[in-house]
């Protein structure tokens, strides 16, 4: 059966998935979701035969229904080609799953720019150019996006040099961390802008949609040979890649013997903008078994209040912390559960985001709250995470990212107030070469002193493992992107580098 993706915000607006990758998002400022979640047509067993590769083909068909088998498989095969010289993973498995301390770590962070954006940032490309010829779209794609440090780079390393496309990426100056900007600014390829704005996360992804609804600058656009796309995770093309390790985490652990056929695995998800932990929602209800969906937020904890009492509330203090991709009030991809537990209520929807556009906050209704269920939520402050990171060296010589922390905390609490043992994954978002200063100062403090890639090698070193080349490219690598606006400017940005001023 065919699936269509209606905008959340109008039940009347309806595509096909082509069409929703090339738009990103809606015009009517909507998320594209799909008329209804398919189910796996493949049982866990037969799942747990195959590579990752296989997978993403059985999990994506489910969602692309107007993409051939022969394109589908086209885009895989060259997203996830094998590793080694010109592969963009480094292991074979892409993404392996390690065990340490009571828990299943998901390394999601083996692609190019190392970190889990890599899974879905290496196809979405692919897909837009094959969606692009399908419709036979004439203008070149510009992808706008805003990123809080991944990303960025992840969405630049996949659209650097691919034809018929440009990409222009904002980020917060003083926001990200000194590795994840340097990836950024020094990023090759004739068809690559990338702009820190004066500002936070939150303030460029704003930009962002309104540069998207602005009609004015889409006809001009238009008129010389433009358009608008996202590489952001409000793109269908992003999430449905992302659906993919959820279905192959369960199934490699079935086929490790970890769990038997029918028990259910629980996972935890460090999130700002809720879309990770979003394509696990959606793995779980097409069938994958997976018990509770654990949300880990930092000090921004907006996300662990909403599961909490169901009012969402962005009117607070922005906090800058350690782990900077989470450190965001504005959760875009929530929009698409609100959308799906008020009954695919387009109206409702609509009402409740023009309450967070207005007055920064909105409350679920009692009945929308009965479709939380399967979500648990809770927070780690910065000093736990750091706790964290150094205990479970201790204890298992595994050295994770910030990010990871939060999760790995966050499970720790859970445990504590249910008592529930479930076999548990654990989604390790950005390998810990990414935030190395945090890393190795909650490790010890005698590190303070050392450059940033001194401690890349006493990282190498601590943890037994290579330095991988994402970082090794940077070290001596010319910036070639020095451009800094206020977040007012944006538009004037993007202006100046298409060359329509």
């Amino acid at each position: 059966m065919d699936v269509f993706y209606n905008s959340t915000r109008n039940q009347g607006i309806r595509v096909k998935a082509s069409e929703a990758i090339l738009k990103g998002l809606s015009e009517d400022g909507g998320l594209f979701v799909p008329d209804h979640i398919p189910a796996l047509d493949k049982s866990l067993k037969e799942l747990s035969a195959m590579d990752y590769k296989e997978v993403a083909y059985e999990v994506m068909k489910l969602y692309l229904t107007d993409f051939t088998k022969e394109e589908l498989k086209g885009c895989i095969s060259r997203a996830y080609d094998a590793h080694g010289m010109h592969g963009k993973f480094d292991t074979e498995e892409i993404a392996p799953l390690v065990y340490a301390d009571g828990a299943y770590y998901l390394e999601l962070f083996h692609g190019a720019t190392i970190a889990f954006k890599d899974m879905a940032l290496s196809i979405l490309p692919h897909l837009m150019t094959v969606s692009a010829k399908k419709n036979e779209v004439k203008n070149e794609i510009v992808i706008l996006t805003a990123t809080s440090g991944d990303t960025g780079k992840a969405a630049l390393a996949g659209f650097a040099g691919v034809e018929g496309t440009k990409i222009i990426v904002f980020y917060p100056k003083n926001g990200v961390s000194p590795i994840q900007e340097k990836q950024m600014v020094t990023q090759k390829g004739d068809n690559t802008y990338v702009v820190g704005i004066h500002g936070n996360f939150d303030d460029a992804q704003t930009g962002v949609k309104k540069l998207f609804a602005d009609k004015e600058l889409a006809e001009r656009m238009d008129r010389r040979g433009f358009q608008f796309s996202s590489a952001n995770s409000i793109n269908i093309g992003r999430l449905a890649p992302q659906i993919v390790y959820y279905v192959y985490a369960c199934a490699q652990l079935l086929k490790e013997g970890k769990v038997a056929e029918g028990s259910l695995v629980n996972v935890v998800v460090p999130t700002g903008n809720f879309g990770n932990i979003l394509a696990a929602f959606y793995a779980k209800n097409m069938g994958a078994p997976i018990g509770k969906l654990i949300c880990a937020s930092n000090e921004n904890k907006v996300l662990y209040d909403f599961f909490r009492t169901g009012i969402y509330d962005k009117n607070r203090e922005f906090m800058l912390t350690s782990s900077p991709s989470m450190d965001i009030l504005i959760s875009s991809n929530l929009e698409r559960l609100i959308y799906w537990i008020a009954g695919k209520d387009a109206g409702k929807d609509r009402e409740l985001m023009e309450a967070l556009a207005g007055e920064g906050r909105y409350e679920i209704t009692e009945e929308m709250k009965t479709g939380l269920e399967d979500f648990y939520g809770n927070y780690a402050s910065g000093e736990e995470t750091a706790v964290r990171i150094k205990e479970l060296y201790e204890k298992t010589g595994y050295v994770m990212d910030t990010h990871t922390a939060v999760a790995s905390c966050v499970y720790n609490k859970y445990v504590e107030e249910t008592g529930d043992h479930t076999p548990t994954v654990i989604a390790s978002t950005a390998s810990p070469f990414k935030f190395t200063r945090s890393v190795m100062l909650a490790i010890d403090g005698k590190y303070e002193r050392m450059t940033d890639f001194e401690l890349v090698d006493e990282l190498a070193s601590l943890a037994k493992v290579s330095v991988p080349a994402a970082i090794e490219e940077i070290r001596t690598a010319k910036v070639l992107h020095d451009h800094v606006c206020g977040k007012e400017e944006m538009q004037k940005a993007v202006e100046r580098f298409l060359g329509l001023v």
